[in-house]
């Protein structure tokens, strides 16, 4: 009998691009509120190189700091069954983008309220190469938190989305899987 090696171990996809985004994936704010605000920014690999195929997911607080959402994420098209996207009129606190050919995501949402004093949107992050999801927080600002004052100025950086200059009410917040400036993810094991 011949004894072969084991077959190395591998991730499995990228298949994030079919059947996981949707139409208005984007958009948790309901249209045309004037309290938009707008969340982008890029997500690297370890080499600094975009990751074109990678899907980040967002949950977050309501303006009054509501935990609940609103049903609506995801309408469904009653002739062909396909979907039609969101209602655009309910604050669901939910949206899932898929990164564009350059690496790039934009959310569209509304300022998360309390329960926080600092207000956060939760994200995680899905793309090639990861054998788990990973969780992290944009912050859309600094101050008393406890997991912000755990971490070192650096380590800290990476969890702050920042203001755009000349772009208003446009956060940017970078995701880096690997390097120097990694992005600080979370452990919920």
């Amino acid at each position: 009998m011949t004894h072969l090696p084991p077959t190395p171990s591998h991730t499995v996809g990228p298949f994030y691009g079919y059947a996981l985004p949707f139409p208005g994936c984007g958009d948790i704010a309901p249209a045309d509120h004037p309290d938009t605000i707008t969340l982008h920014g890029y997500v690297y690999d370890g080499a600094g190189e975009p990751v074109r195929d990678a899907i980040v997911e967002f949950w977050q607080a309501g303006p009054d700091g509501s935990l609940a959402g609103a049903p609506g994420s995801m309408r469904r098209d009653p002739v062909t069954g396909g979907f039609l996207g969101r209602d655009g009129v309910g604050f669901t606190g939910f949206g899932r983008v898929p990164t564009d050919a350059d690496g790039h995501y934009t959310l569209r949402t509304l300022p998360p309220g309390a329960p926080s004093p600092v207000p956060y949107i939760s994200v995680c992050v899905f793309a090639r190469g990861l054998t788990h999801h990973l969780f992290t927080r944009a912050y859309l600002a600094e101050g008393p938190d406890a997991l912000l004052a755990s971490l070192t100025p650096e380590r800290r950086a990476t969890l702050i989305a920042r203001p755009e200059p000349n772009r208003h009410r446009t956060h940017r917040f970078d995701i880096r899987l690997q390097g120097e400036e990694e992005t600080v993810f979370l452990d919920f094991a």
